[in-house]
């Protein structure tokens, strides 16, 4: 996905800083804008030899060719081994972790005591910033409180308020706003994806996660989700719940109950656009159907089931029972027609 041409803006202002760079940078924005990818991009210009004019690595000179095999020796990608492209999952084997470990930080002490190759930039490119505990958290301050000489943090959050504010008070913030919806629809067409408009919906304007929504194999359960919650209340909660409960076994981690409650989410989020009259935002296909179903709720009721729903998107990190989890939110829904 091309992210400089979905964020010229933003790119030709973190080209502007090139000259008197901060000692951190952090890239802030809704999940699935391509924040992680501008951020690498920034990163490969800046230890680039020789730059193109509109602030582009060469791809060409022996820095480039370091980058992109991923072992420049003035570049580290702090992320979650979870998020690594090379990581294999073996059955019975330990489960990556879905953080940032303060090993990983302690690491940088010997990353930091080595000289730059020819006495040029260090990066650091942290992602996603929110994915460390406390402890990581106030390790990597220390170091952002005292940086080294020639230095950079490249920093991308999609959640920044839940970081310390100590850390976000250390960074330069660079906002990375939601392209507009041409852009982003025609972006995704020349990605090759099919009704790119219904996946932009789906994804909240994120281009990125559209594509990832698309491309994961999401079509099927989205549109049984779609085709429940569309029967109002002729919806067996418990038929429902087992469903869903089947597609998120059989998906073997791709399919997890948190983006089940994100989509009913913005089911609710659309109901309550429709109730009081405006269009919806996400379930375009579906628009009809919606908009027929939210005359016949209060709104009081989906305020009150959205608030109840935050909690949900909470617990589904750690279900005691997904069956029972489930069972207990499409109750919650059918309960939104009672008389």
């Amino acid at each position: 996905m091309n992210v400089i041409a979905l964020h010229e803006k933003v790119w030709s202002g973190m080209q502007g800083r090139r000259d008197r760079l901060p000692h951190s940078l952090m890239l802030v924005g809704q999940k699935g804008l391509g924040k992680f990818e501008l951020a690498r991009s920034f990163a490969a210009s800046l230890l680039c030899e020789s730059p193109q004019t509109d602030g582009l690595a060469c791809g060409k000179c022996l820095a480039c060719n370091w980058f992109a095999q991923g072992n420049h020796p003035d570049f580290r990608l702090l992320q979650p081994e979870a998020l690594s492209d090379d990581i294999e999952i073996e059955d019975g084997k330990k489960k990556p972790s879905q953080q940032i470990t303060i090993d990983q930080i302690r690491a940088l002490d010997e990353f930091f005591n080595v000289g730059t190759h020819r006495g040029g930039l260090r990066i650091v490119l942290v992602n996603p910033t929110e994915a460390m505990n406390r402890s990581t958290a106030n390790s990597l301050l220390k170091t952002l409180e005292e940086p080294s000489p020639g230095t950079l943090f490249l920093m991308v959050s999609s959640e920044p308020m839940r970081l310390l504010p100590t850390i976000r008070s250390r960074c330069q913030i660079v906002p990375v706003p939601v392209p507009s919806s041409r852009g982003a629809i025609q972006v995704l067409a020349d990605e090759g994806l099919s009704k790119p408009e219904r996946w932009l919906a789906l994804a909240g304007g994120s281009p990125g996660l559209a594509l990832a929504l698309a491309e994961s194999g999401q079509s099927a359960w989205l549109e049984l989700l779609a085709s429940r919650l569309g029967s109002g209340r002729a919806a067996d909660p418990l038929a429902v719940a087992a469903e869903l409960e089947k597609m998120v076994k059989d998906s073997k981690g791709k399919l997890q109950l948190k983006q089940v409650v994100e989509a009913f989410q913005k089911w609710l989020v659309d109901l309550t656009l429709a109730r009081n009259g405006l269009p919806i935002r996400y379930f375009l296909a579906q628009q009809a159907t919606i908009s027929g179903l939210a005359d016949m709720i209060p709104p009081a009721r989906l305020i009150q089931s959205y608030r109840v729903a935050i909690s949900r998107r909470q617990e589904a990190e750690q279900p005691l029972n997904a069956r029972l989890f489930l069972e207990g939110l499409f109750l919650d829904y059918r309960a939104l027609f009672a008389n």
